[in-house]
Order: structure tokens, then C-alpha cells, then sequence
């Protein structure tokens, strides 16, 4: 008989074995101990990222996203000293317009400036009212010195240039609208109204200046209003706005950046509220939430069809002289539609 201590060899087999599995088991749990260390650590060090995710990162509604969105390029740096280049320092003084219009424009786009000055921009008095506009510009990326002195030729010749120094890009476009709000607030004293409008416009000057003889003078502002615009959350949208700049899921009521009006008063109070309220690249979202913050409502039009954003399928015979700003496909078409408007004028219309 075998001593109780001493092990058969498929004892020692077994032993073995058991000693092997155990290991095993010991490495198993270290990795899985390393591995689980890594995935908490991992959504710590993600959320520290300065960059944008190409692509939505997938999610549930049962779940918080783990990648969050670095927000400064969605941002602009506003308020800030922009000063001007080309200026116009006296003729919205000396002038003393009831309403200016002011078109926002890339400093290369000269033939867009052209159009409008053979177009609606001759359109100076109407219904008894002086009517003057600006085109207000950035500074070019490209074009460099050849570019300047171009655009300072057609300044001297029309007098209705007004250049600041901040680069002119889509993404400026808030800095452009607050630079004219400055500007609109030292240079017009005596004038009653402004509107910003886009090149690709086609405005009806005749029906605007018609609604401003009936609309308030204080704390004014209309156009076509948003009102509970959805927040977009799609990173390939050209609008993306994310959470961590603003949570909320609806905008403010806001008036379309394609054509607003505004009473001369609104200016310095929204340029006050851009102290307290930081700048979004979303420039007519922008002016929205500083009216908000203002407790300042936005007014509807008289009629809805008064600021229209494409043209109807089906156009009316009179159409043109019905409106006060329909958005076109580009400037270019702004000639045919101010002719046609021209003899819709001239008949039964």
C-alpha cells in the first residue's frame, strides 16, 4: 500500500492539471481587471478631445453620447474692435434717409454690387422717403493688393462701400451683422429704419417703404420669423449647432437673415445685449437671442406672403409686385426678375 502522502501519478496528473487551470483562471482576470481599467478610463480621457467627430457617433435614447464636441469653432470673436477701412463717415448724416438698406456682400463680389446698383439700389426716393443703401464687406482671404485697390476704386466711385477688417467668411457672418449694427448706431442719427438684406434678393423697395409708413417706430423688428426653429444636431449639416453651445432643442423667434427690418432704436440695445450673450457663428440666430435676452418680441409682417424665401411654383401674373423680398437662385437672375417686375408695374398690377 502507498503511504496516505505519497501521490499516485494521476494524482500528480490531476495536480497538475488543477495548478495549470488555476493559472489560467489568475491570467484570465488580470486581463479582464487591465481591459476593464482601460474602458473606464477611456470615456475620461475621450471627453477631453479638442476635435469634431467626422461623423454622428451612434446612439440611444437610453444612453449619454461619450464623445463630446470642442465648441470654439462655433463660436466668433464678438464683441471686438473691427475697424473700418473703407468708410462713409457723413453721407448717412448728411442724407438723413428714413430707411437704409444694407447688403452684406464678399469684397470680390463686384458684379453682385453691380446688379443691384442698375436694379433696385436706384431706387432712392420713394413714396416721398430717401432711400439709401451700403454694401457692407470684410476683408478677402484671396485677391490680396490687386483685390484692395479695386474695391477702393469702386468705393470712390459710388460712395457706398463700407469695409471693416475682419476676415469675410460664412463664418463671420454674426461679426459683419454686428459690425453693421456699429455702424448703423454712430453713423444715422436722424433715420428712422434699416433692413439687412442679401445680393440674392430680389427687393420690392416701393412695398417695403409702404409698410414702414404703417409699422411701429420703437423696438421693431420684422421679417420672415422663425418661430420654434428645431435645433439642428447633425454634425453634416451646414447649421450644426451642439449641445454644449446651446442645449435648448428650439431656437428663439428669430427674422431670417435673408431680410430683416428693424427700427433705428434696436441697434444700440442689441449691441448691449451682445455683452451678455456670447456670439454664435448663426448669425440671425444671434440677433434672436440677444431680442430675447432684451424681452424684445419680434413682429410679424402685415401678410405672410410678404417675405417669401423661393419663388411659388405656380407665380401669379402680379407676383413680383406683391412682395417685398423673394430669395433667388443667384444675383445673376436679379436683371430678368427687375424687368419683369418693371412691366408687371406698368400693367394692371
Amino acid at each position: 500500500m502507498l503511504d496516505k502522502g505519497e501521490k499516485t501519478p494521476s494524482t500528480r496528473v490531476r495536480s497538475v492539471w488543477c495548478f495549470l487551470m488555476l493559472s489560467l483562471m489568475m491570467t484570465t482576470l488580470v486581463f479582464i481587471f487591465n481591459n476593464s481599467s482601460i474602458e473606464m478610463s477611456w470615456p475620461l480621457n475621450i471627453c477631453r478631445t479638442t476635435s469634431v467627430p467626422r461623423t454622428p457617433q451612434p446612439y440611444n435614447n437610453t444612453t449619454t453620447p461619450i464623445v463630446s464636441v470642442s465648441t470654439p469653432q462655433y463660436f466668433v470673436a464678438y464683441p471686438h474692435q473691427y475697424p473700418f477701412i473703407l468708410d462713409q463717415p457723413n453721407r448717412c448724416w448728411q442724407e438723413s434717409p428714413f430707411l437704409v438698406i444694407m447688403i452684406p456682400v464678399a469684397p470680390n463680389n463686384r458684379e453682385a454690387r453691380d446688379i443691384i446698383r442698375d436694379t433696385w439700389g436706384k431706387e432712392t426716393t420713394v413714396l416721398g422717403k430717401v432711400v439709401s443703401h451700403y454694401f457692407l464687406l470684410g476683408q478677402s482671404r484671396e485677391g490680396g493688393e490687386l483685390l484692395d485697390e479695386q474695391v477702393l476704386q469702386e468705393s470712390q466711385k459710388h460712395q457706398d462701400i463700407l469695409q471693416s477688417n475682419f476676415v469675410d467668411s460664412y463664418n463671420n457672418l454674426t461679426i459683419k451683422t454686428m459690425v453693421m449694427f456699429e455702424w448703423l448706431s454712430s453713423h444715422c442719427p436722424n433715420t428712422s429704419y434699416a433692413m439687412k438684406v442679401d445680393s440674392d434678393i430680389f427687393l420690392n423697395v416701393h412695398n417695403l417703404v409702404n409698410m414702414l409708413l404703417e409699422a411701429p417706430q420703437h423696438l421693431y423688428m420684422t421679417g420672415l420669423v422663425a418661430r420654434s426653429a428645431p435645433v439642428l444636431r447633425d454634425q453634416n449639416s451646414k447649421w450644426f449647432m451642439p449641445v454644449s453651445v446651446f442645449p435648448e432643442s428650439i431656437y428663439p423667434p428669430y427674422a431670417l437673415g435673408l431680410g430683416y427690418v428693424f427700427s433705428l432704436d434696436l441697434p444700440k440695445k442689441i449691441l448691449e445685449a451682445s455683452l451678455h450673450v456670447k456670439a454664435v457663428y448663426i448669425e440671425d440666430v444671434y440677433v434672436g437671442l440677444c431680442m430675447r435676452h432684451l424681452g424684445i418680441a419680434l413682429t410679424d409682417p402685415p401678410s405672410g406672403s410678404l417675405f417669401r424665401a423661393t419663388v411659388p411654383y405656380m407665380e401669379s401674373h402680379c407676383y413680383w409686385t406683391s412682395v417685398i423680398t423673394t430669395l433667388l437662385e443667384s444675383s445673376n437672375r436679379l436683371s430678368d426678375i427687375w424687368e419683369l417686375y418693371q412691366t408687371q408695374r406698368r400693367s394692371d398690377c
